[in-house]
């Protein structure tokens, strides 16, 4: 990784989307800033698209894409994007699954939950899951153990897992926070991002970012991010200075900056 401070000002020139993490990217220790929010407006006002791409639960993606200043939201890890319906008031869905095939997977997912809870006594739901759609998370326990055993018990039982700074989580599906990002991009925009990675770039700090640092050129670590490292297999390009929020003001800048 190399501080984004030393970065060309040309060297985001093609960026023309922001996808970024949410939970500890946009915020910061659970609350999100004054300068971010007009990160995201000055970002917004210049014809940058700004997508989070989060774990967040739906009910908090619904509020995002309604109210905040970003074009449309991709939710649970990759199982939903919801966008602001033209007018103003409303909000297109979109889920990974068919009608058909969330309702199978929600039953799927509510038997692994009960079926983890029984197992680990210490595994507590999420105080959120009441919000979720098309996910199931688990408060991230303190026990570094137990937190691995869940993940190691979510995968025999036939879901896919990961964790980021707040939630153990688990899906159904193989998608990802990729996956979804590019089939948003593509059905939604018309951009292929194999074709044309350099039209975006990304910012994140934890886990499940992995696979988008991993696949985009412009991608960029909030400081924190080096806790998790170990878990990475392929790090950032670039690091900001500031954690969550004030890091990914950094990274707007030098994308306004190159414009």
């Amino acid at each position: 990784m190399r501080p984004l401070s030393t970065a060309a000002s040309d060297e985001f020139k093609t960026v023309r989307f922001i996808l970024t993490d949410m939970d500890e990217t946009l915020t910061y220790q659970g609350r999100l800033a004054a300068a971010t929010y007009r990160a995201l407006e000055r970002l917004q006002d210049k014809g940058i698209k700004v997508i989070p791409v989060t774990a967040a639960p739906a009910g908090w993606c619904d509020q995002m894409a309604r109210m905040w200043p970003v074009d449309g939201v991709i939710g649970e890890n990759g199982g939903l994007f919801f966008q602001r319906a033209p007018g103003g008031h409303g909000v297109t869905r979109r889920f990974w699954h068919s009608e058909d095939g969330r309702l199978t997977v929600a039953a799927r997912l509510d038997s692994i939950a009960r079926t983890l809870r029984e197992e680990i006594p210490q595994a507590a739901l999420a105080d959120d899951q009441p919000f979720r759609l098309t996910s199931i998370a688990f408060t991230q326990p303190e026990n570094s153990a137990i937190t691995q055993r869940l993940i190691a018990r979510l995968r025999e039982l036939g879901a896919d897992a990961t964790l980021n700074n707040l939630w153990v989580l688990g899906w159904v599906g193989g998608y990802d926070k990729l996956s979804m990002a590019r089939r948003v991009l593509a059905e939604t925009y018309g951009l292929n991002i194999d074709t044309h990675p350099e039209a975006v770039l990304y910012t994140g700090d934890s886990t499940n970012d992995a696979p988008m640092f991993g696949f985009f050129k412009h991608c960029v670590g909030v400081s924190t991010v080096r806790r998790y490292l170990h878990e990475i297999p392929v790090p950032p390009r670039w690091v900001t200075n500031g954690p969550g929020g004030a890091g990914f003001v950094e990274a707007a800048e030098a994308v306004l900056s190159a414009i």
